[in-house]
């Protein structure tokens, strides 16, 4: 095979590792083609391939990773990744640990760690690399590494997500959720609720957002039941999509363009947690996006009416 060759093998692994250390579409997609062109310029052919490119991308993410961390400090609101819809890196043998490491909350959770901790769980435990290759990704020796896996597994064990193991009976509950959303029923609702569910938006300060976390099954089911009914009203559709591998949703205007993206973290039949997604900088890579303020003047004008 050619190097080119070669790279569009990887490219899928290369893209799912700098996703879960960036948490970012648009900076993972950079960051792999960074990593090309550095192959691409290399005047001699590495012993490994795949170790050399997978070295290349997480030492690009990490670097990307410190300077995305000042910006995160200063965003407005709560900060959540952007949304994936499919996972390009496939493996059977870690079927379990890349769709339990690309969940929004696994990722929200990885905010915990320092960038090398992020980066040697990362390899370690979802790619499953081993400690020579790690080390040389993140230039620590491999006694550090082991360390810092250590640190980063015991931080992960602490706030770990647990997710219902079914994965039909999730879709299930979530087109039960989605019927009921769209037909304004707060019973219904609020029946898949967990009593402490959470309502989190990220919004960015760039597009109208929830001004605090709702708490609670009959606040959120309540909240949720009278918005979307008067969403309709204006024309915005809902489209059911698993994004990071959670059962989800898109939310269109009437032209079809993107105004939110909306993930439900599900355990034990019920949902724990709605995350939204409207801040229109992470919502590029979808596709063309909503006018977010225009469509919020329109849904105040409907619920005067």
């Amino acid at each position: 095979m050619t190097g080119a060759e070669d790279f569009e093998e990887l490219r899928p692994l290369l893209f799912s590792i700098a996703y879960r250390v960036l948490g970012s579409v648009s900076e993972a997609e950079d960051a792999v083609q960074e990593t090309w062109l550095r192959f691409a310029g290399s005047a001699t052919r590495p012993t490994s391939t795949k170790a050399f490119l997978a070295a290349t991308v997480t030492r690009i993410s990490i670097d990307v990773l410190r300077s995305a961390r000042v910006r995160r400090e200063e965003y407005v609101g709560p900060w959540f990744p952007e949304p994936l819809l499919s996972d390009p890196y496939q493996d059977p043998a870690r079927s379990a640990e890349l769709a339990d490491s690309v969940s929004m909350a696994a990722l929200l959770l990885l905010e915990r760690l320092s960038p090398l901790e992020r980066a040697v769980f990362l390899l370690r435990d979802v790619f499953a690399f081993g400690f020579d290759d790690i080390a040389a990704a993140v230039g620590r020796s491999e006694a550090a590494c082991r360390q810092l896996l250590v640190r980063a597994r015991r931080h992960m064990q602490d706030g770990r997500p647990r997710f219902a193991a079914d994965r039909r009976e999730r879709q299930e509950l979530a087109t039960r959720f989605f019927d009921a959303l769209q037909n304004g029923d707060v019973g219904g609702l609020q029946d898949l609720l967990a009593g402490d569910v959470q309502l989190v938006g990220d919004g960015g300060g760039k597009a109208p957002n929830l001004a605090r976390t709702i708490m609670g099954a009959q606040k959120v089911a309540r909240l949720l039941g009278a918005v979307f009914p008067l969403l309709a009203r204006i024309d915005v559709t809902l489209e059911q999509h698993e994004i990071n591998g959670q059962s989800g949703a898109l939310l269109r205007d009437r032209d079809g363009k993107v105004l939110q993206a909306m993930v439900l973290d599900v355990l034990d039949g019920q949902v724990q947690a709605v995350r939204t997604v409207v801040n229109p900088d992470k919502l590029g890579h979808l596709g063309p996006v909503a006018d977010a303020w225009a469509l919020d003047r329109e849904l105040k004008q409907a619920r005067r009416r």
